[in-house]
């Protein structure tokens, strides 16, 4: 199945956040997809981040993780999206940001590869690590559509949805509909 990374993946305001939200449907087990399960896709990402993300002027040019890295890459994502989640839910969870921080040491760790460009494993852990050393509680949000996770930075923090022209106007059509049909009810 061909895939394109669109801007809208991009929406989460931090690399890591994009990252975690590289899992669809994250917590419906029939519709779930995983958009990292081809290690191409994950190269891919990596090209359109440069394009897309919010981040891109941080770090520069994106390159591909090294090989043998996919799964230090997969256990970073789902780290933080386990703690960036409990922290919006506001669940006291010390455990979770001692998983991320073992996932970004385990991906620090590895020897990176030389070039002009950084990897894409190495520039996520270093966009979580800036995520928990300059928490911004009050503007780390999940969107209640896709539950994306993303950052509010509107000035008065009051941003609904990871992306307003794909998730505000489906929840938008969503409650239109209801009312419509409600409305033509015998």
């Amino acid at each position: 199945m061909s895939f394109t990374w669109t801007a809208h993946r991009f929406s989460g305001g931090a690399l890591a956040l994009d990252v975690a939200n590289s899992v669809v449907l994250r917590f419906d087990p029939q519709r779930r997809i995983d958009r990292f399960a081809d290690e191409a896709a994950i190269d891919s990402f990596a090209e359109a981040a440069n394009l897309h993300g919010a981040e891109k002027e941080r770090f520069g040019t994106l390159g591909p993780i090294g090989p043998g890295r996919r799964a230090s890459l997969i256990g970073l994502r789902e780290a933080a999206d386990r703690h960036f989640r409990a922290q919006v839910l506001a669940e006291e969870r010390p455990e979770l940001l001692a998983d991320l921080l073992e996932a970004i040491a385990a991906v620090i760790r590895q020897p990176a590869h030389s070039g002009p460009s950084i990897a894409l494993d190495v520039a996520t852990a270093q966009s979580a690590l800036s995520l928990v050393a300059n928490p911004e509680p009050d503007r780390l949000k999940i969107c209640p559509n896709c539950e994306w996770l993303f950052l509010d930075r509107s000035r008065n923090r009051s941003r609904t949805w990871c992306d307003m022209a794909v998730c505000g106007n489906r929840t938008k059509a969503k409650r239109h509909y209801r009312r419509n049909k409600e409305g033509n009810q015998p």
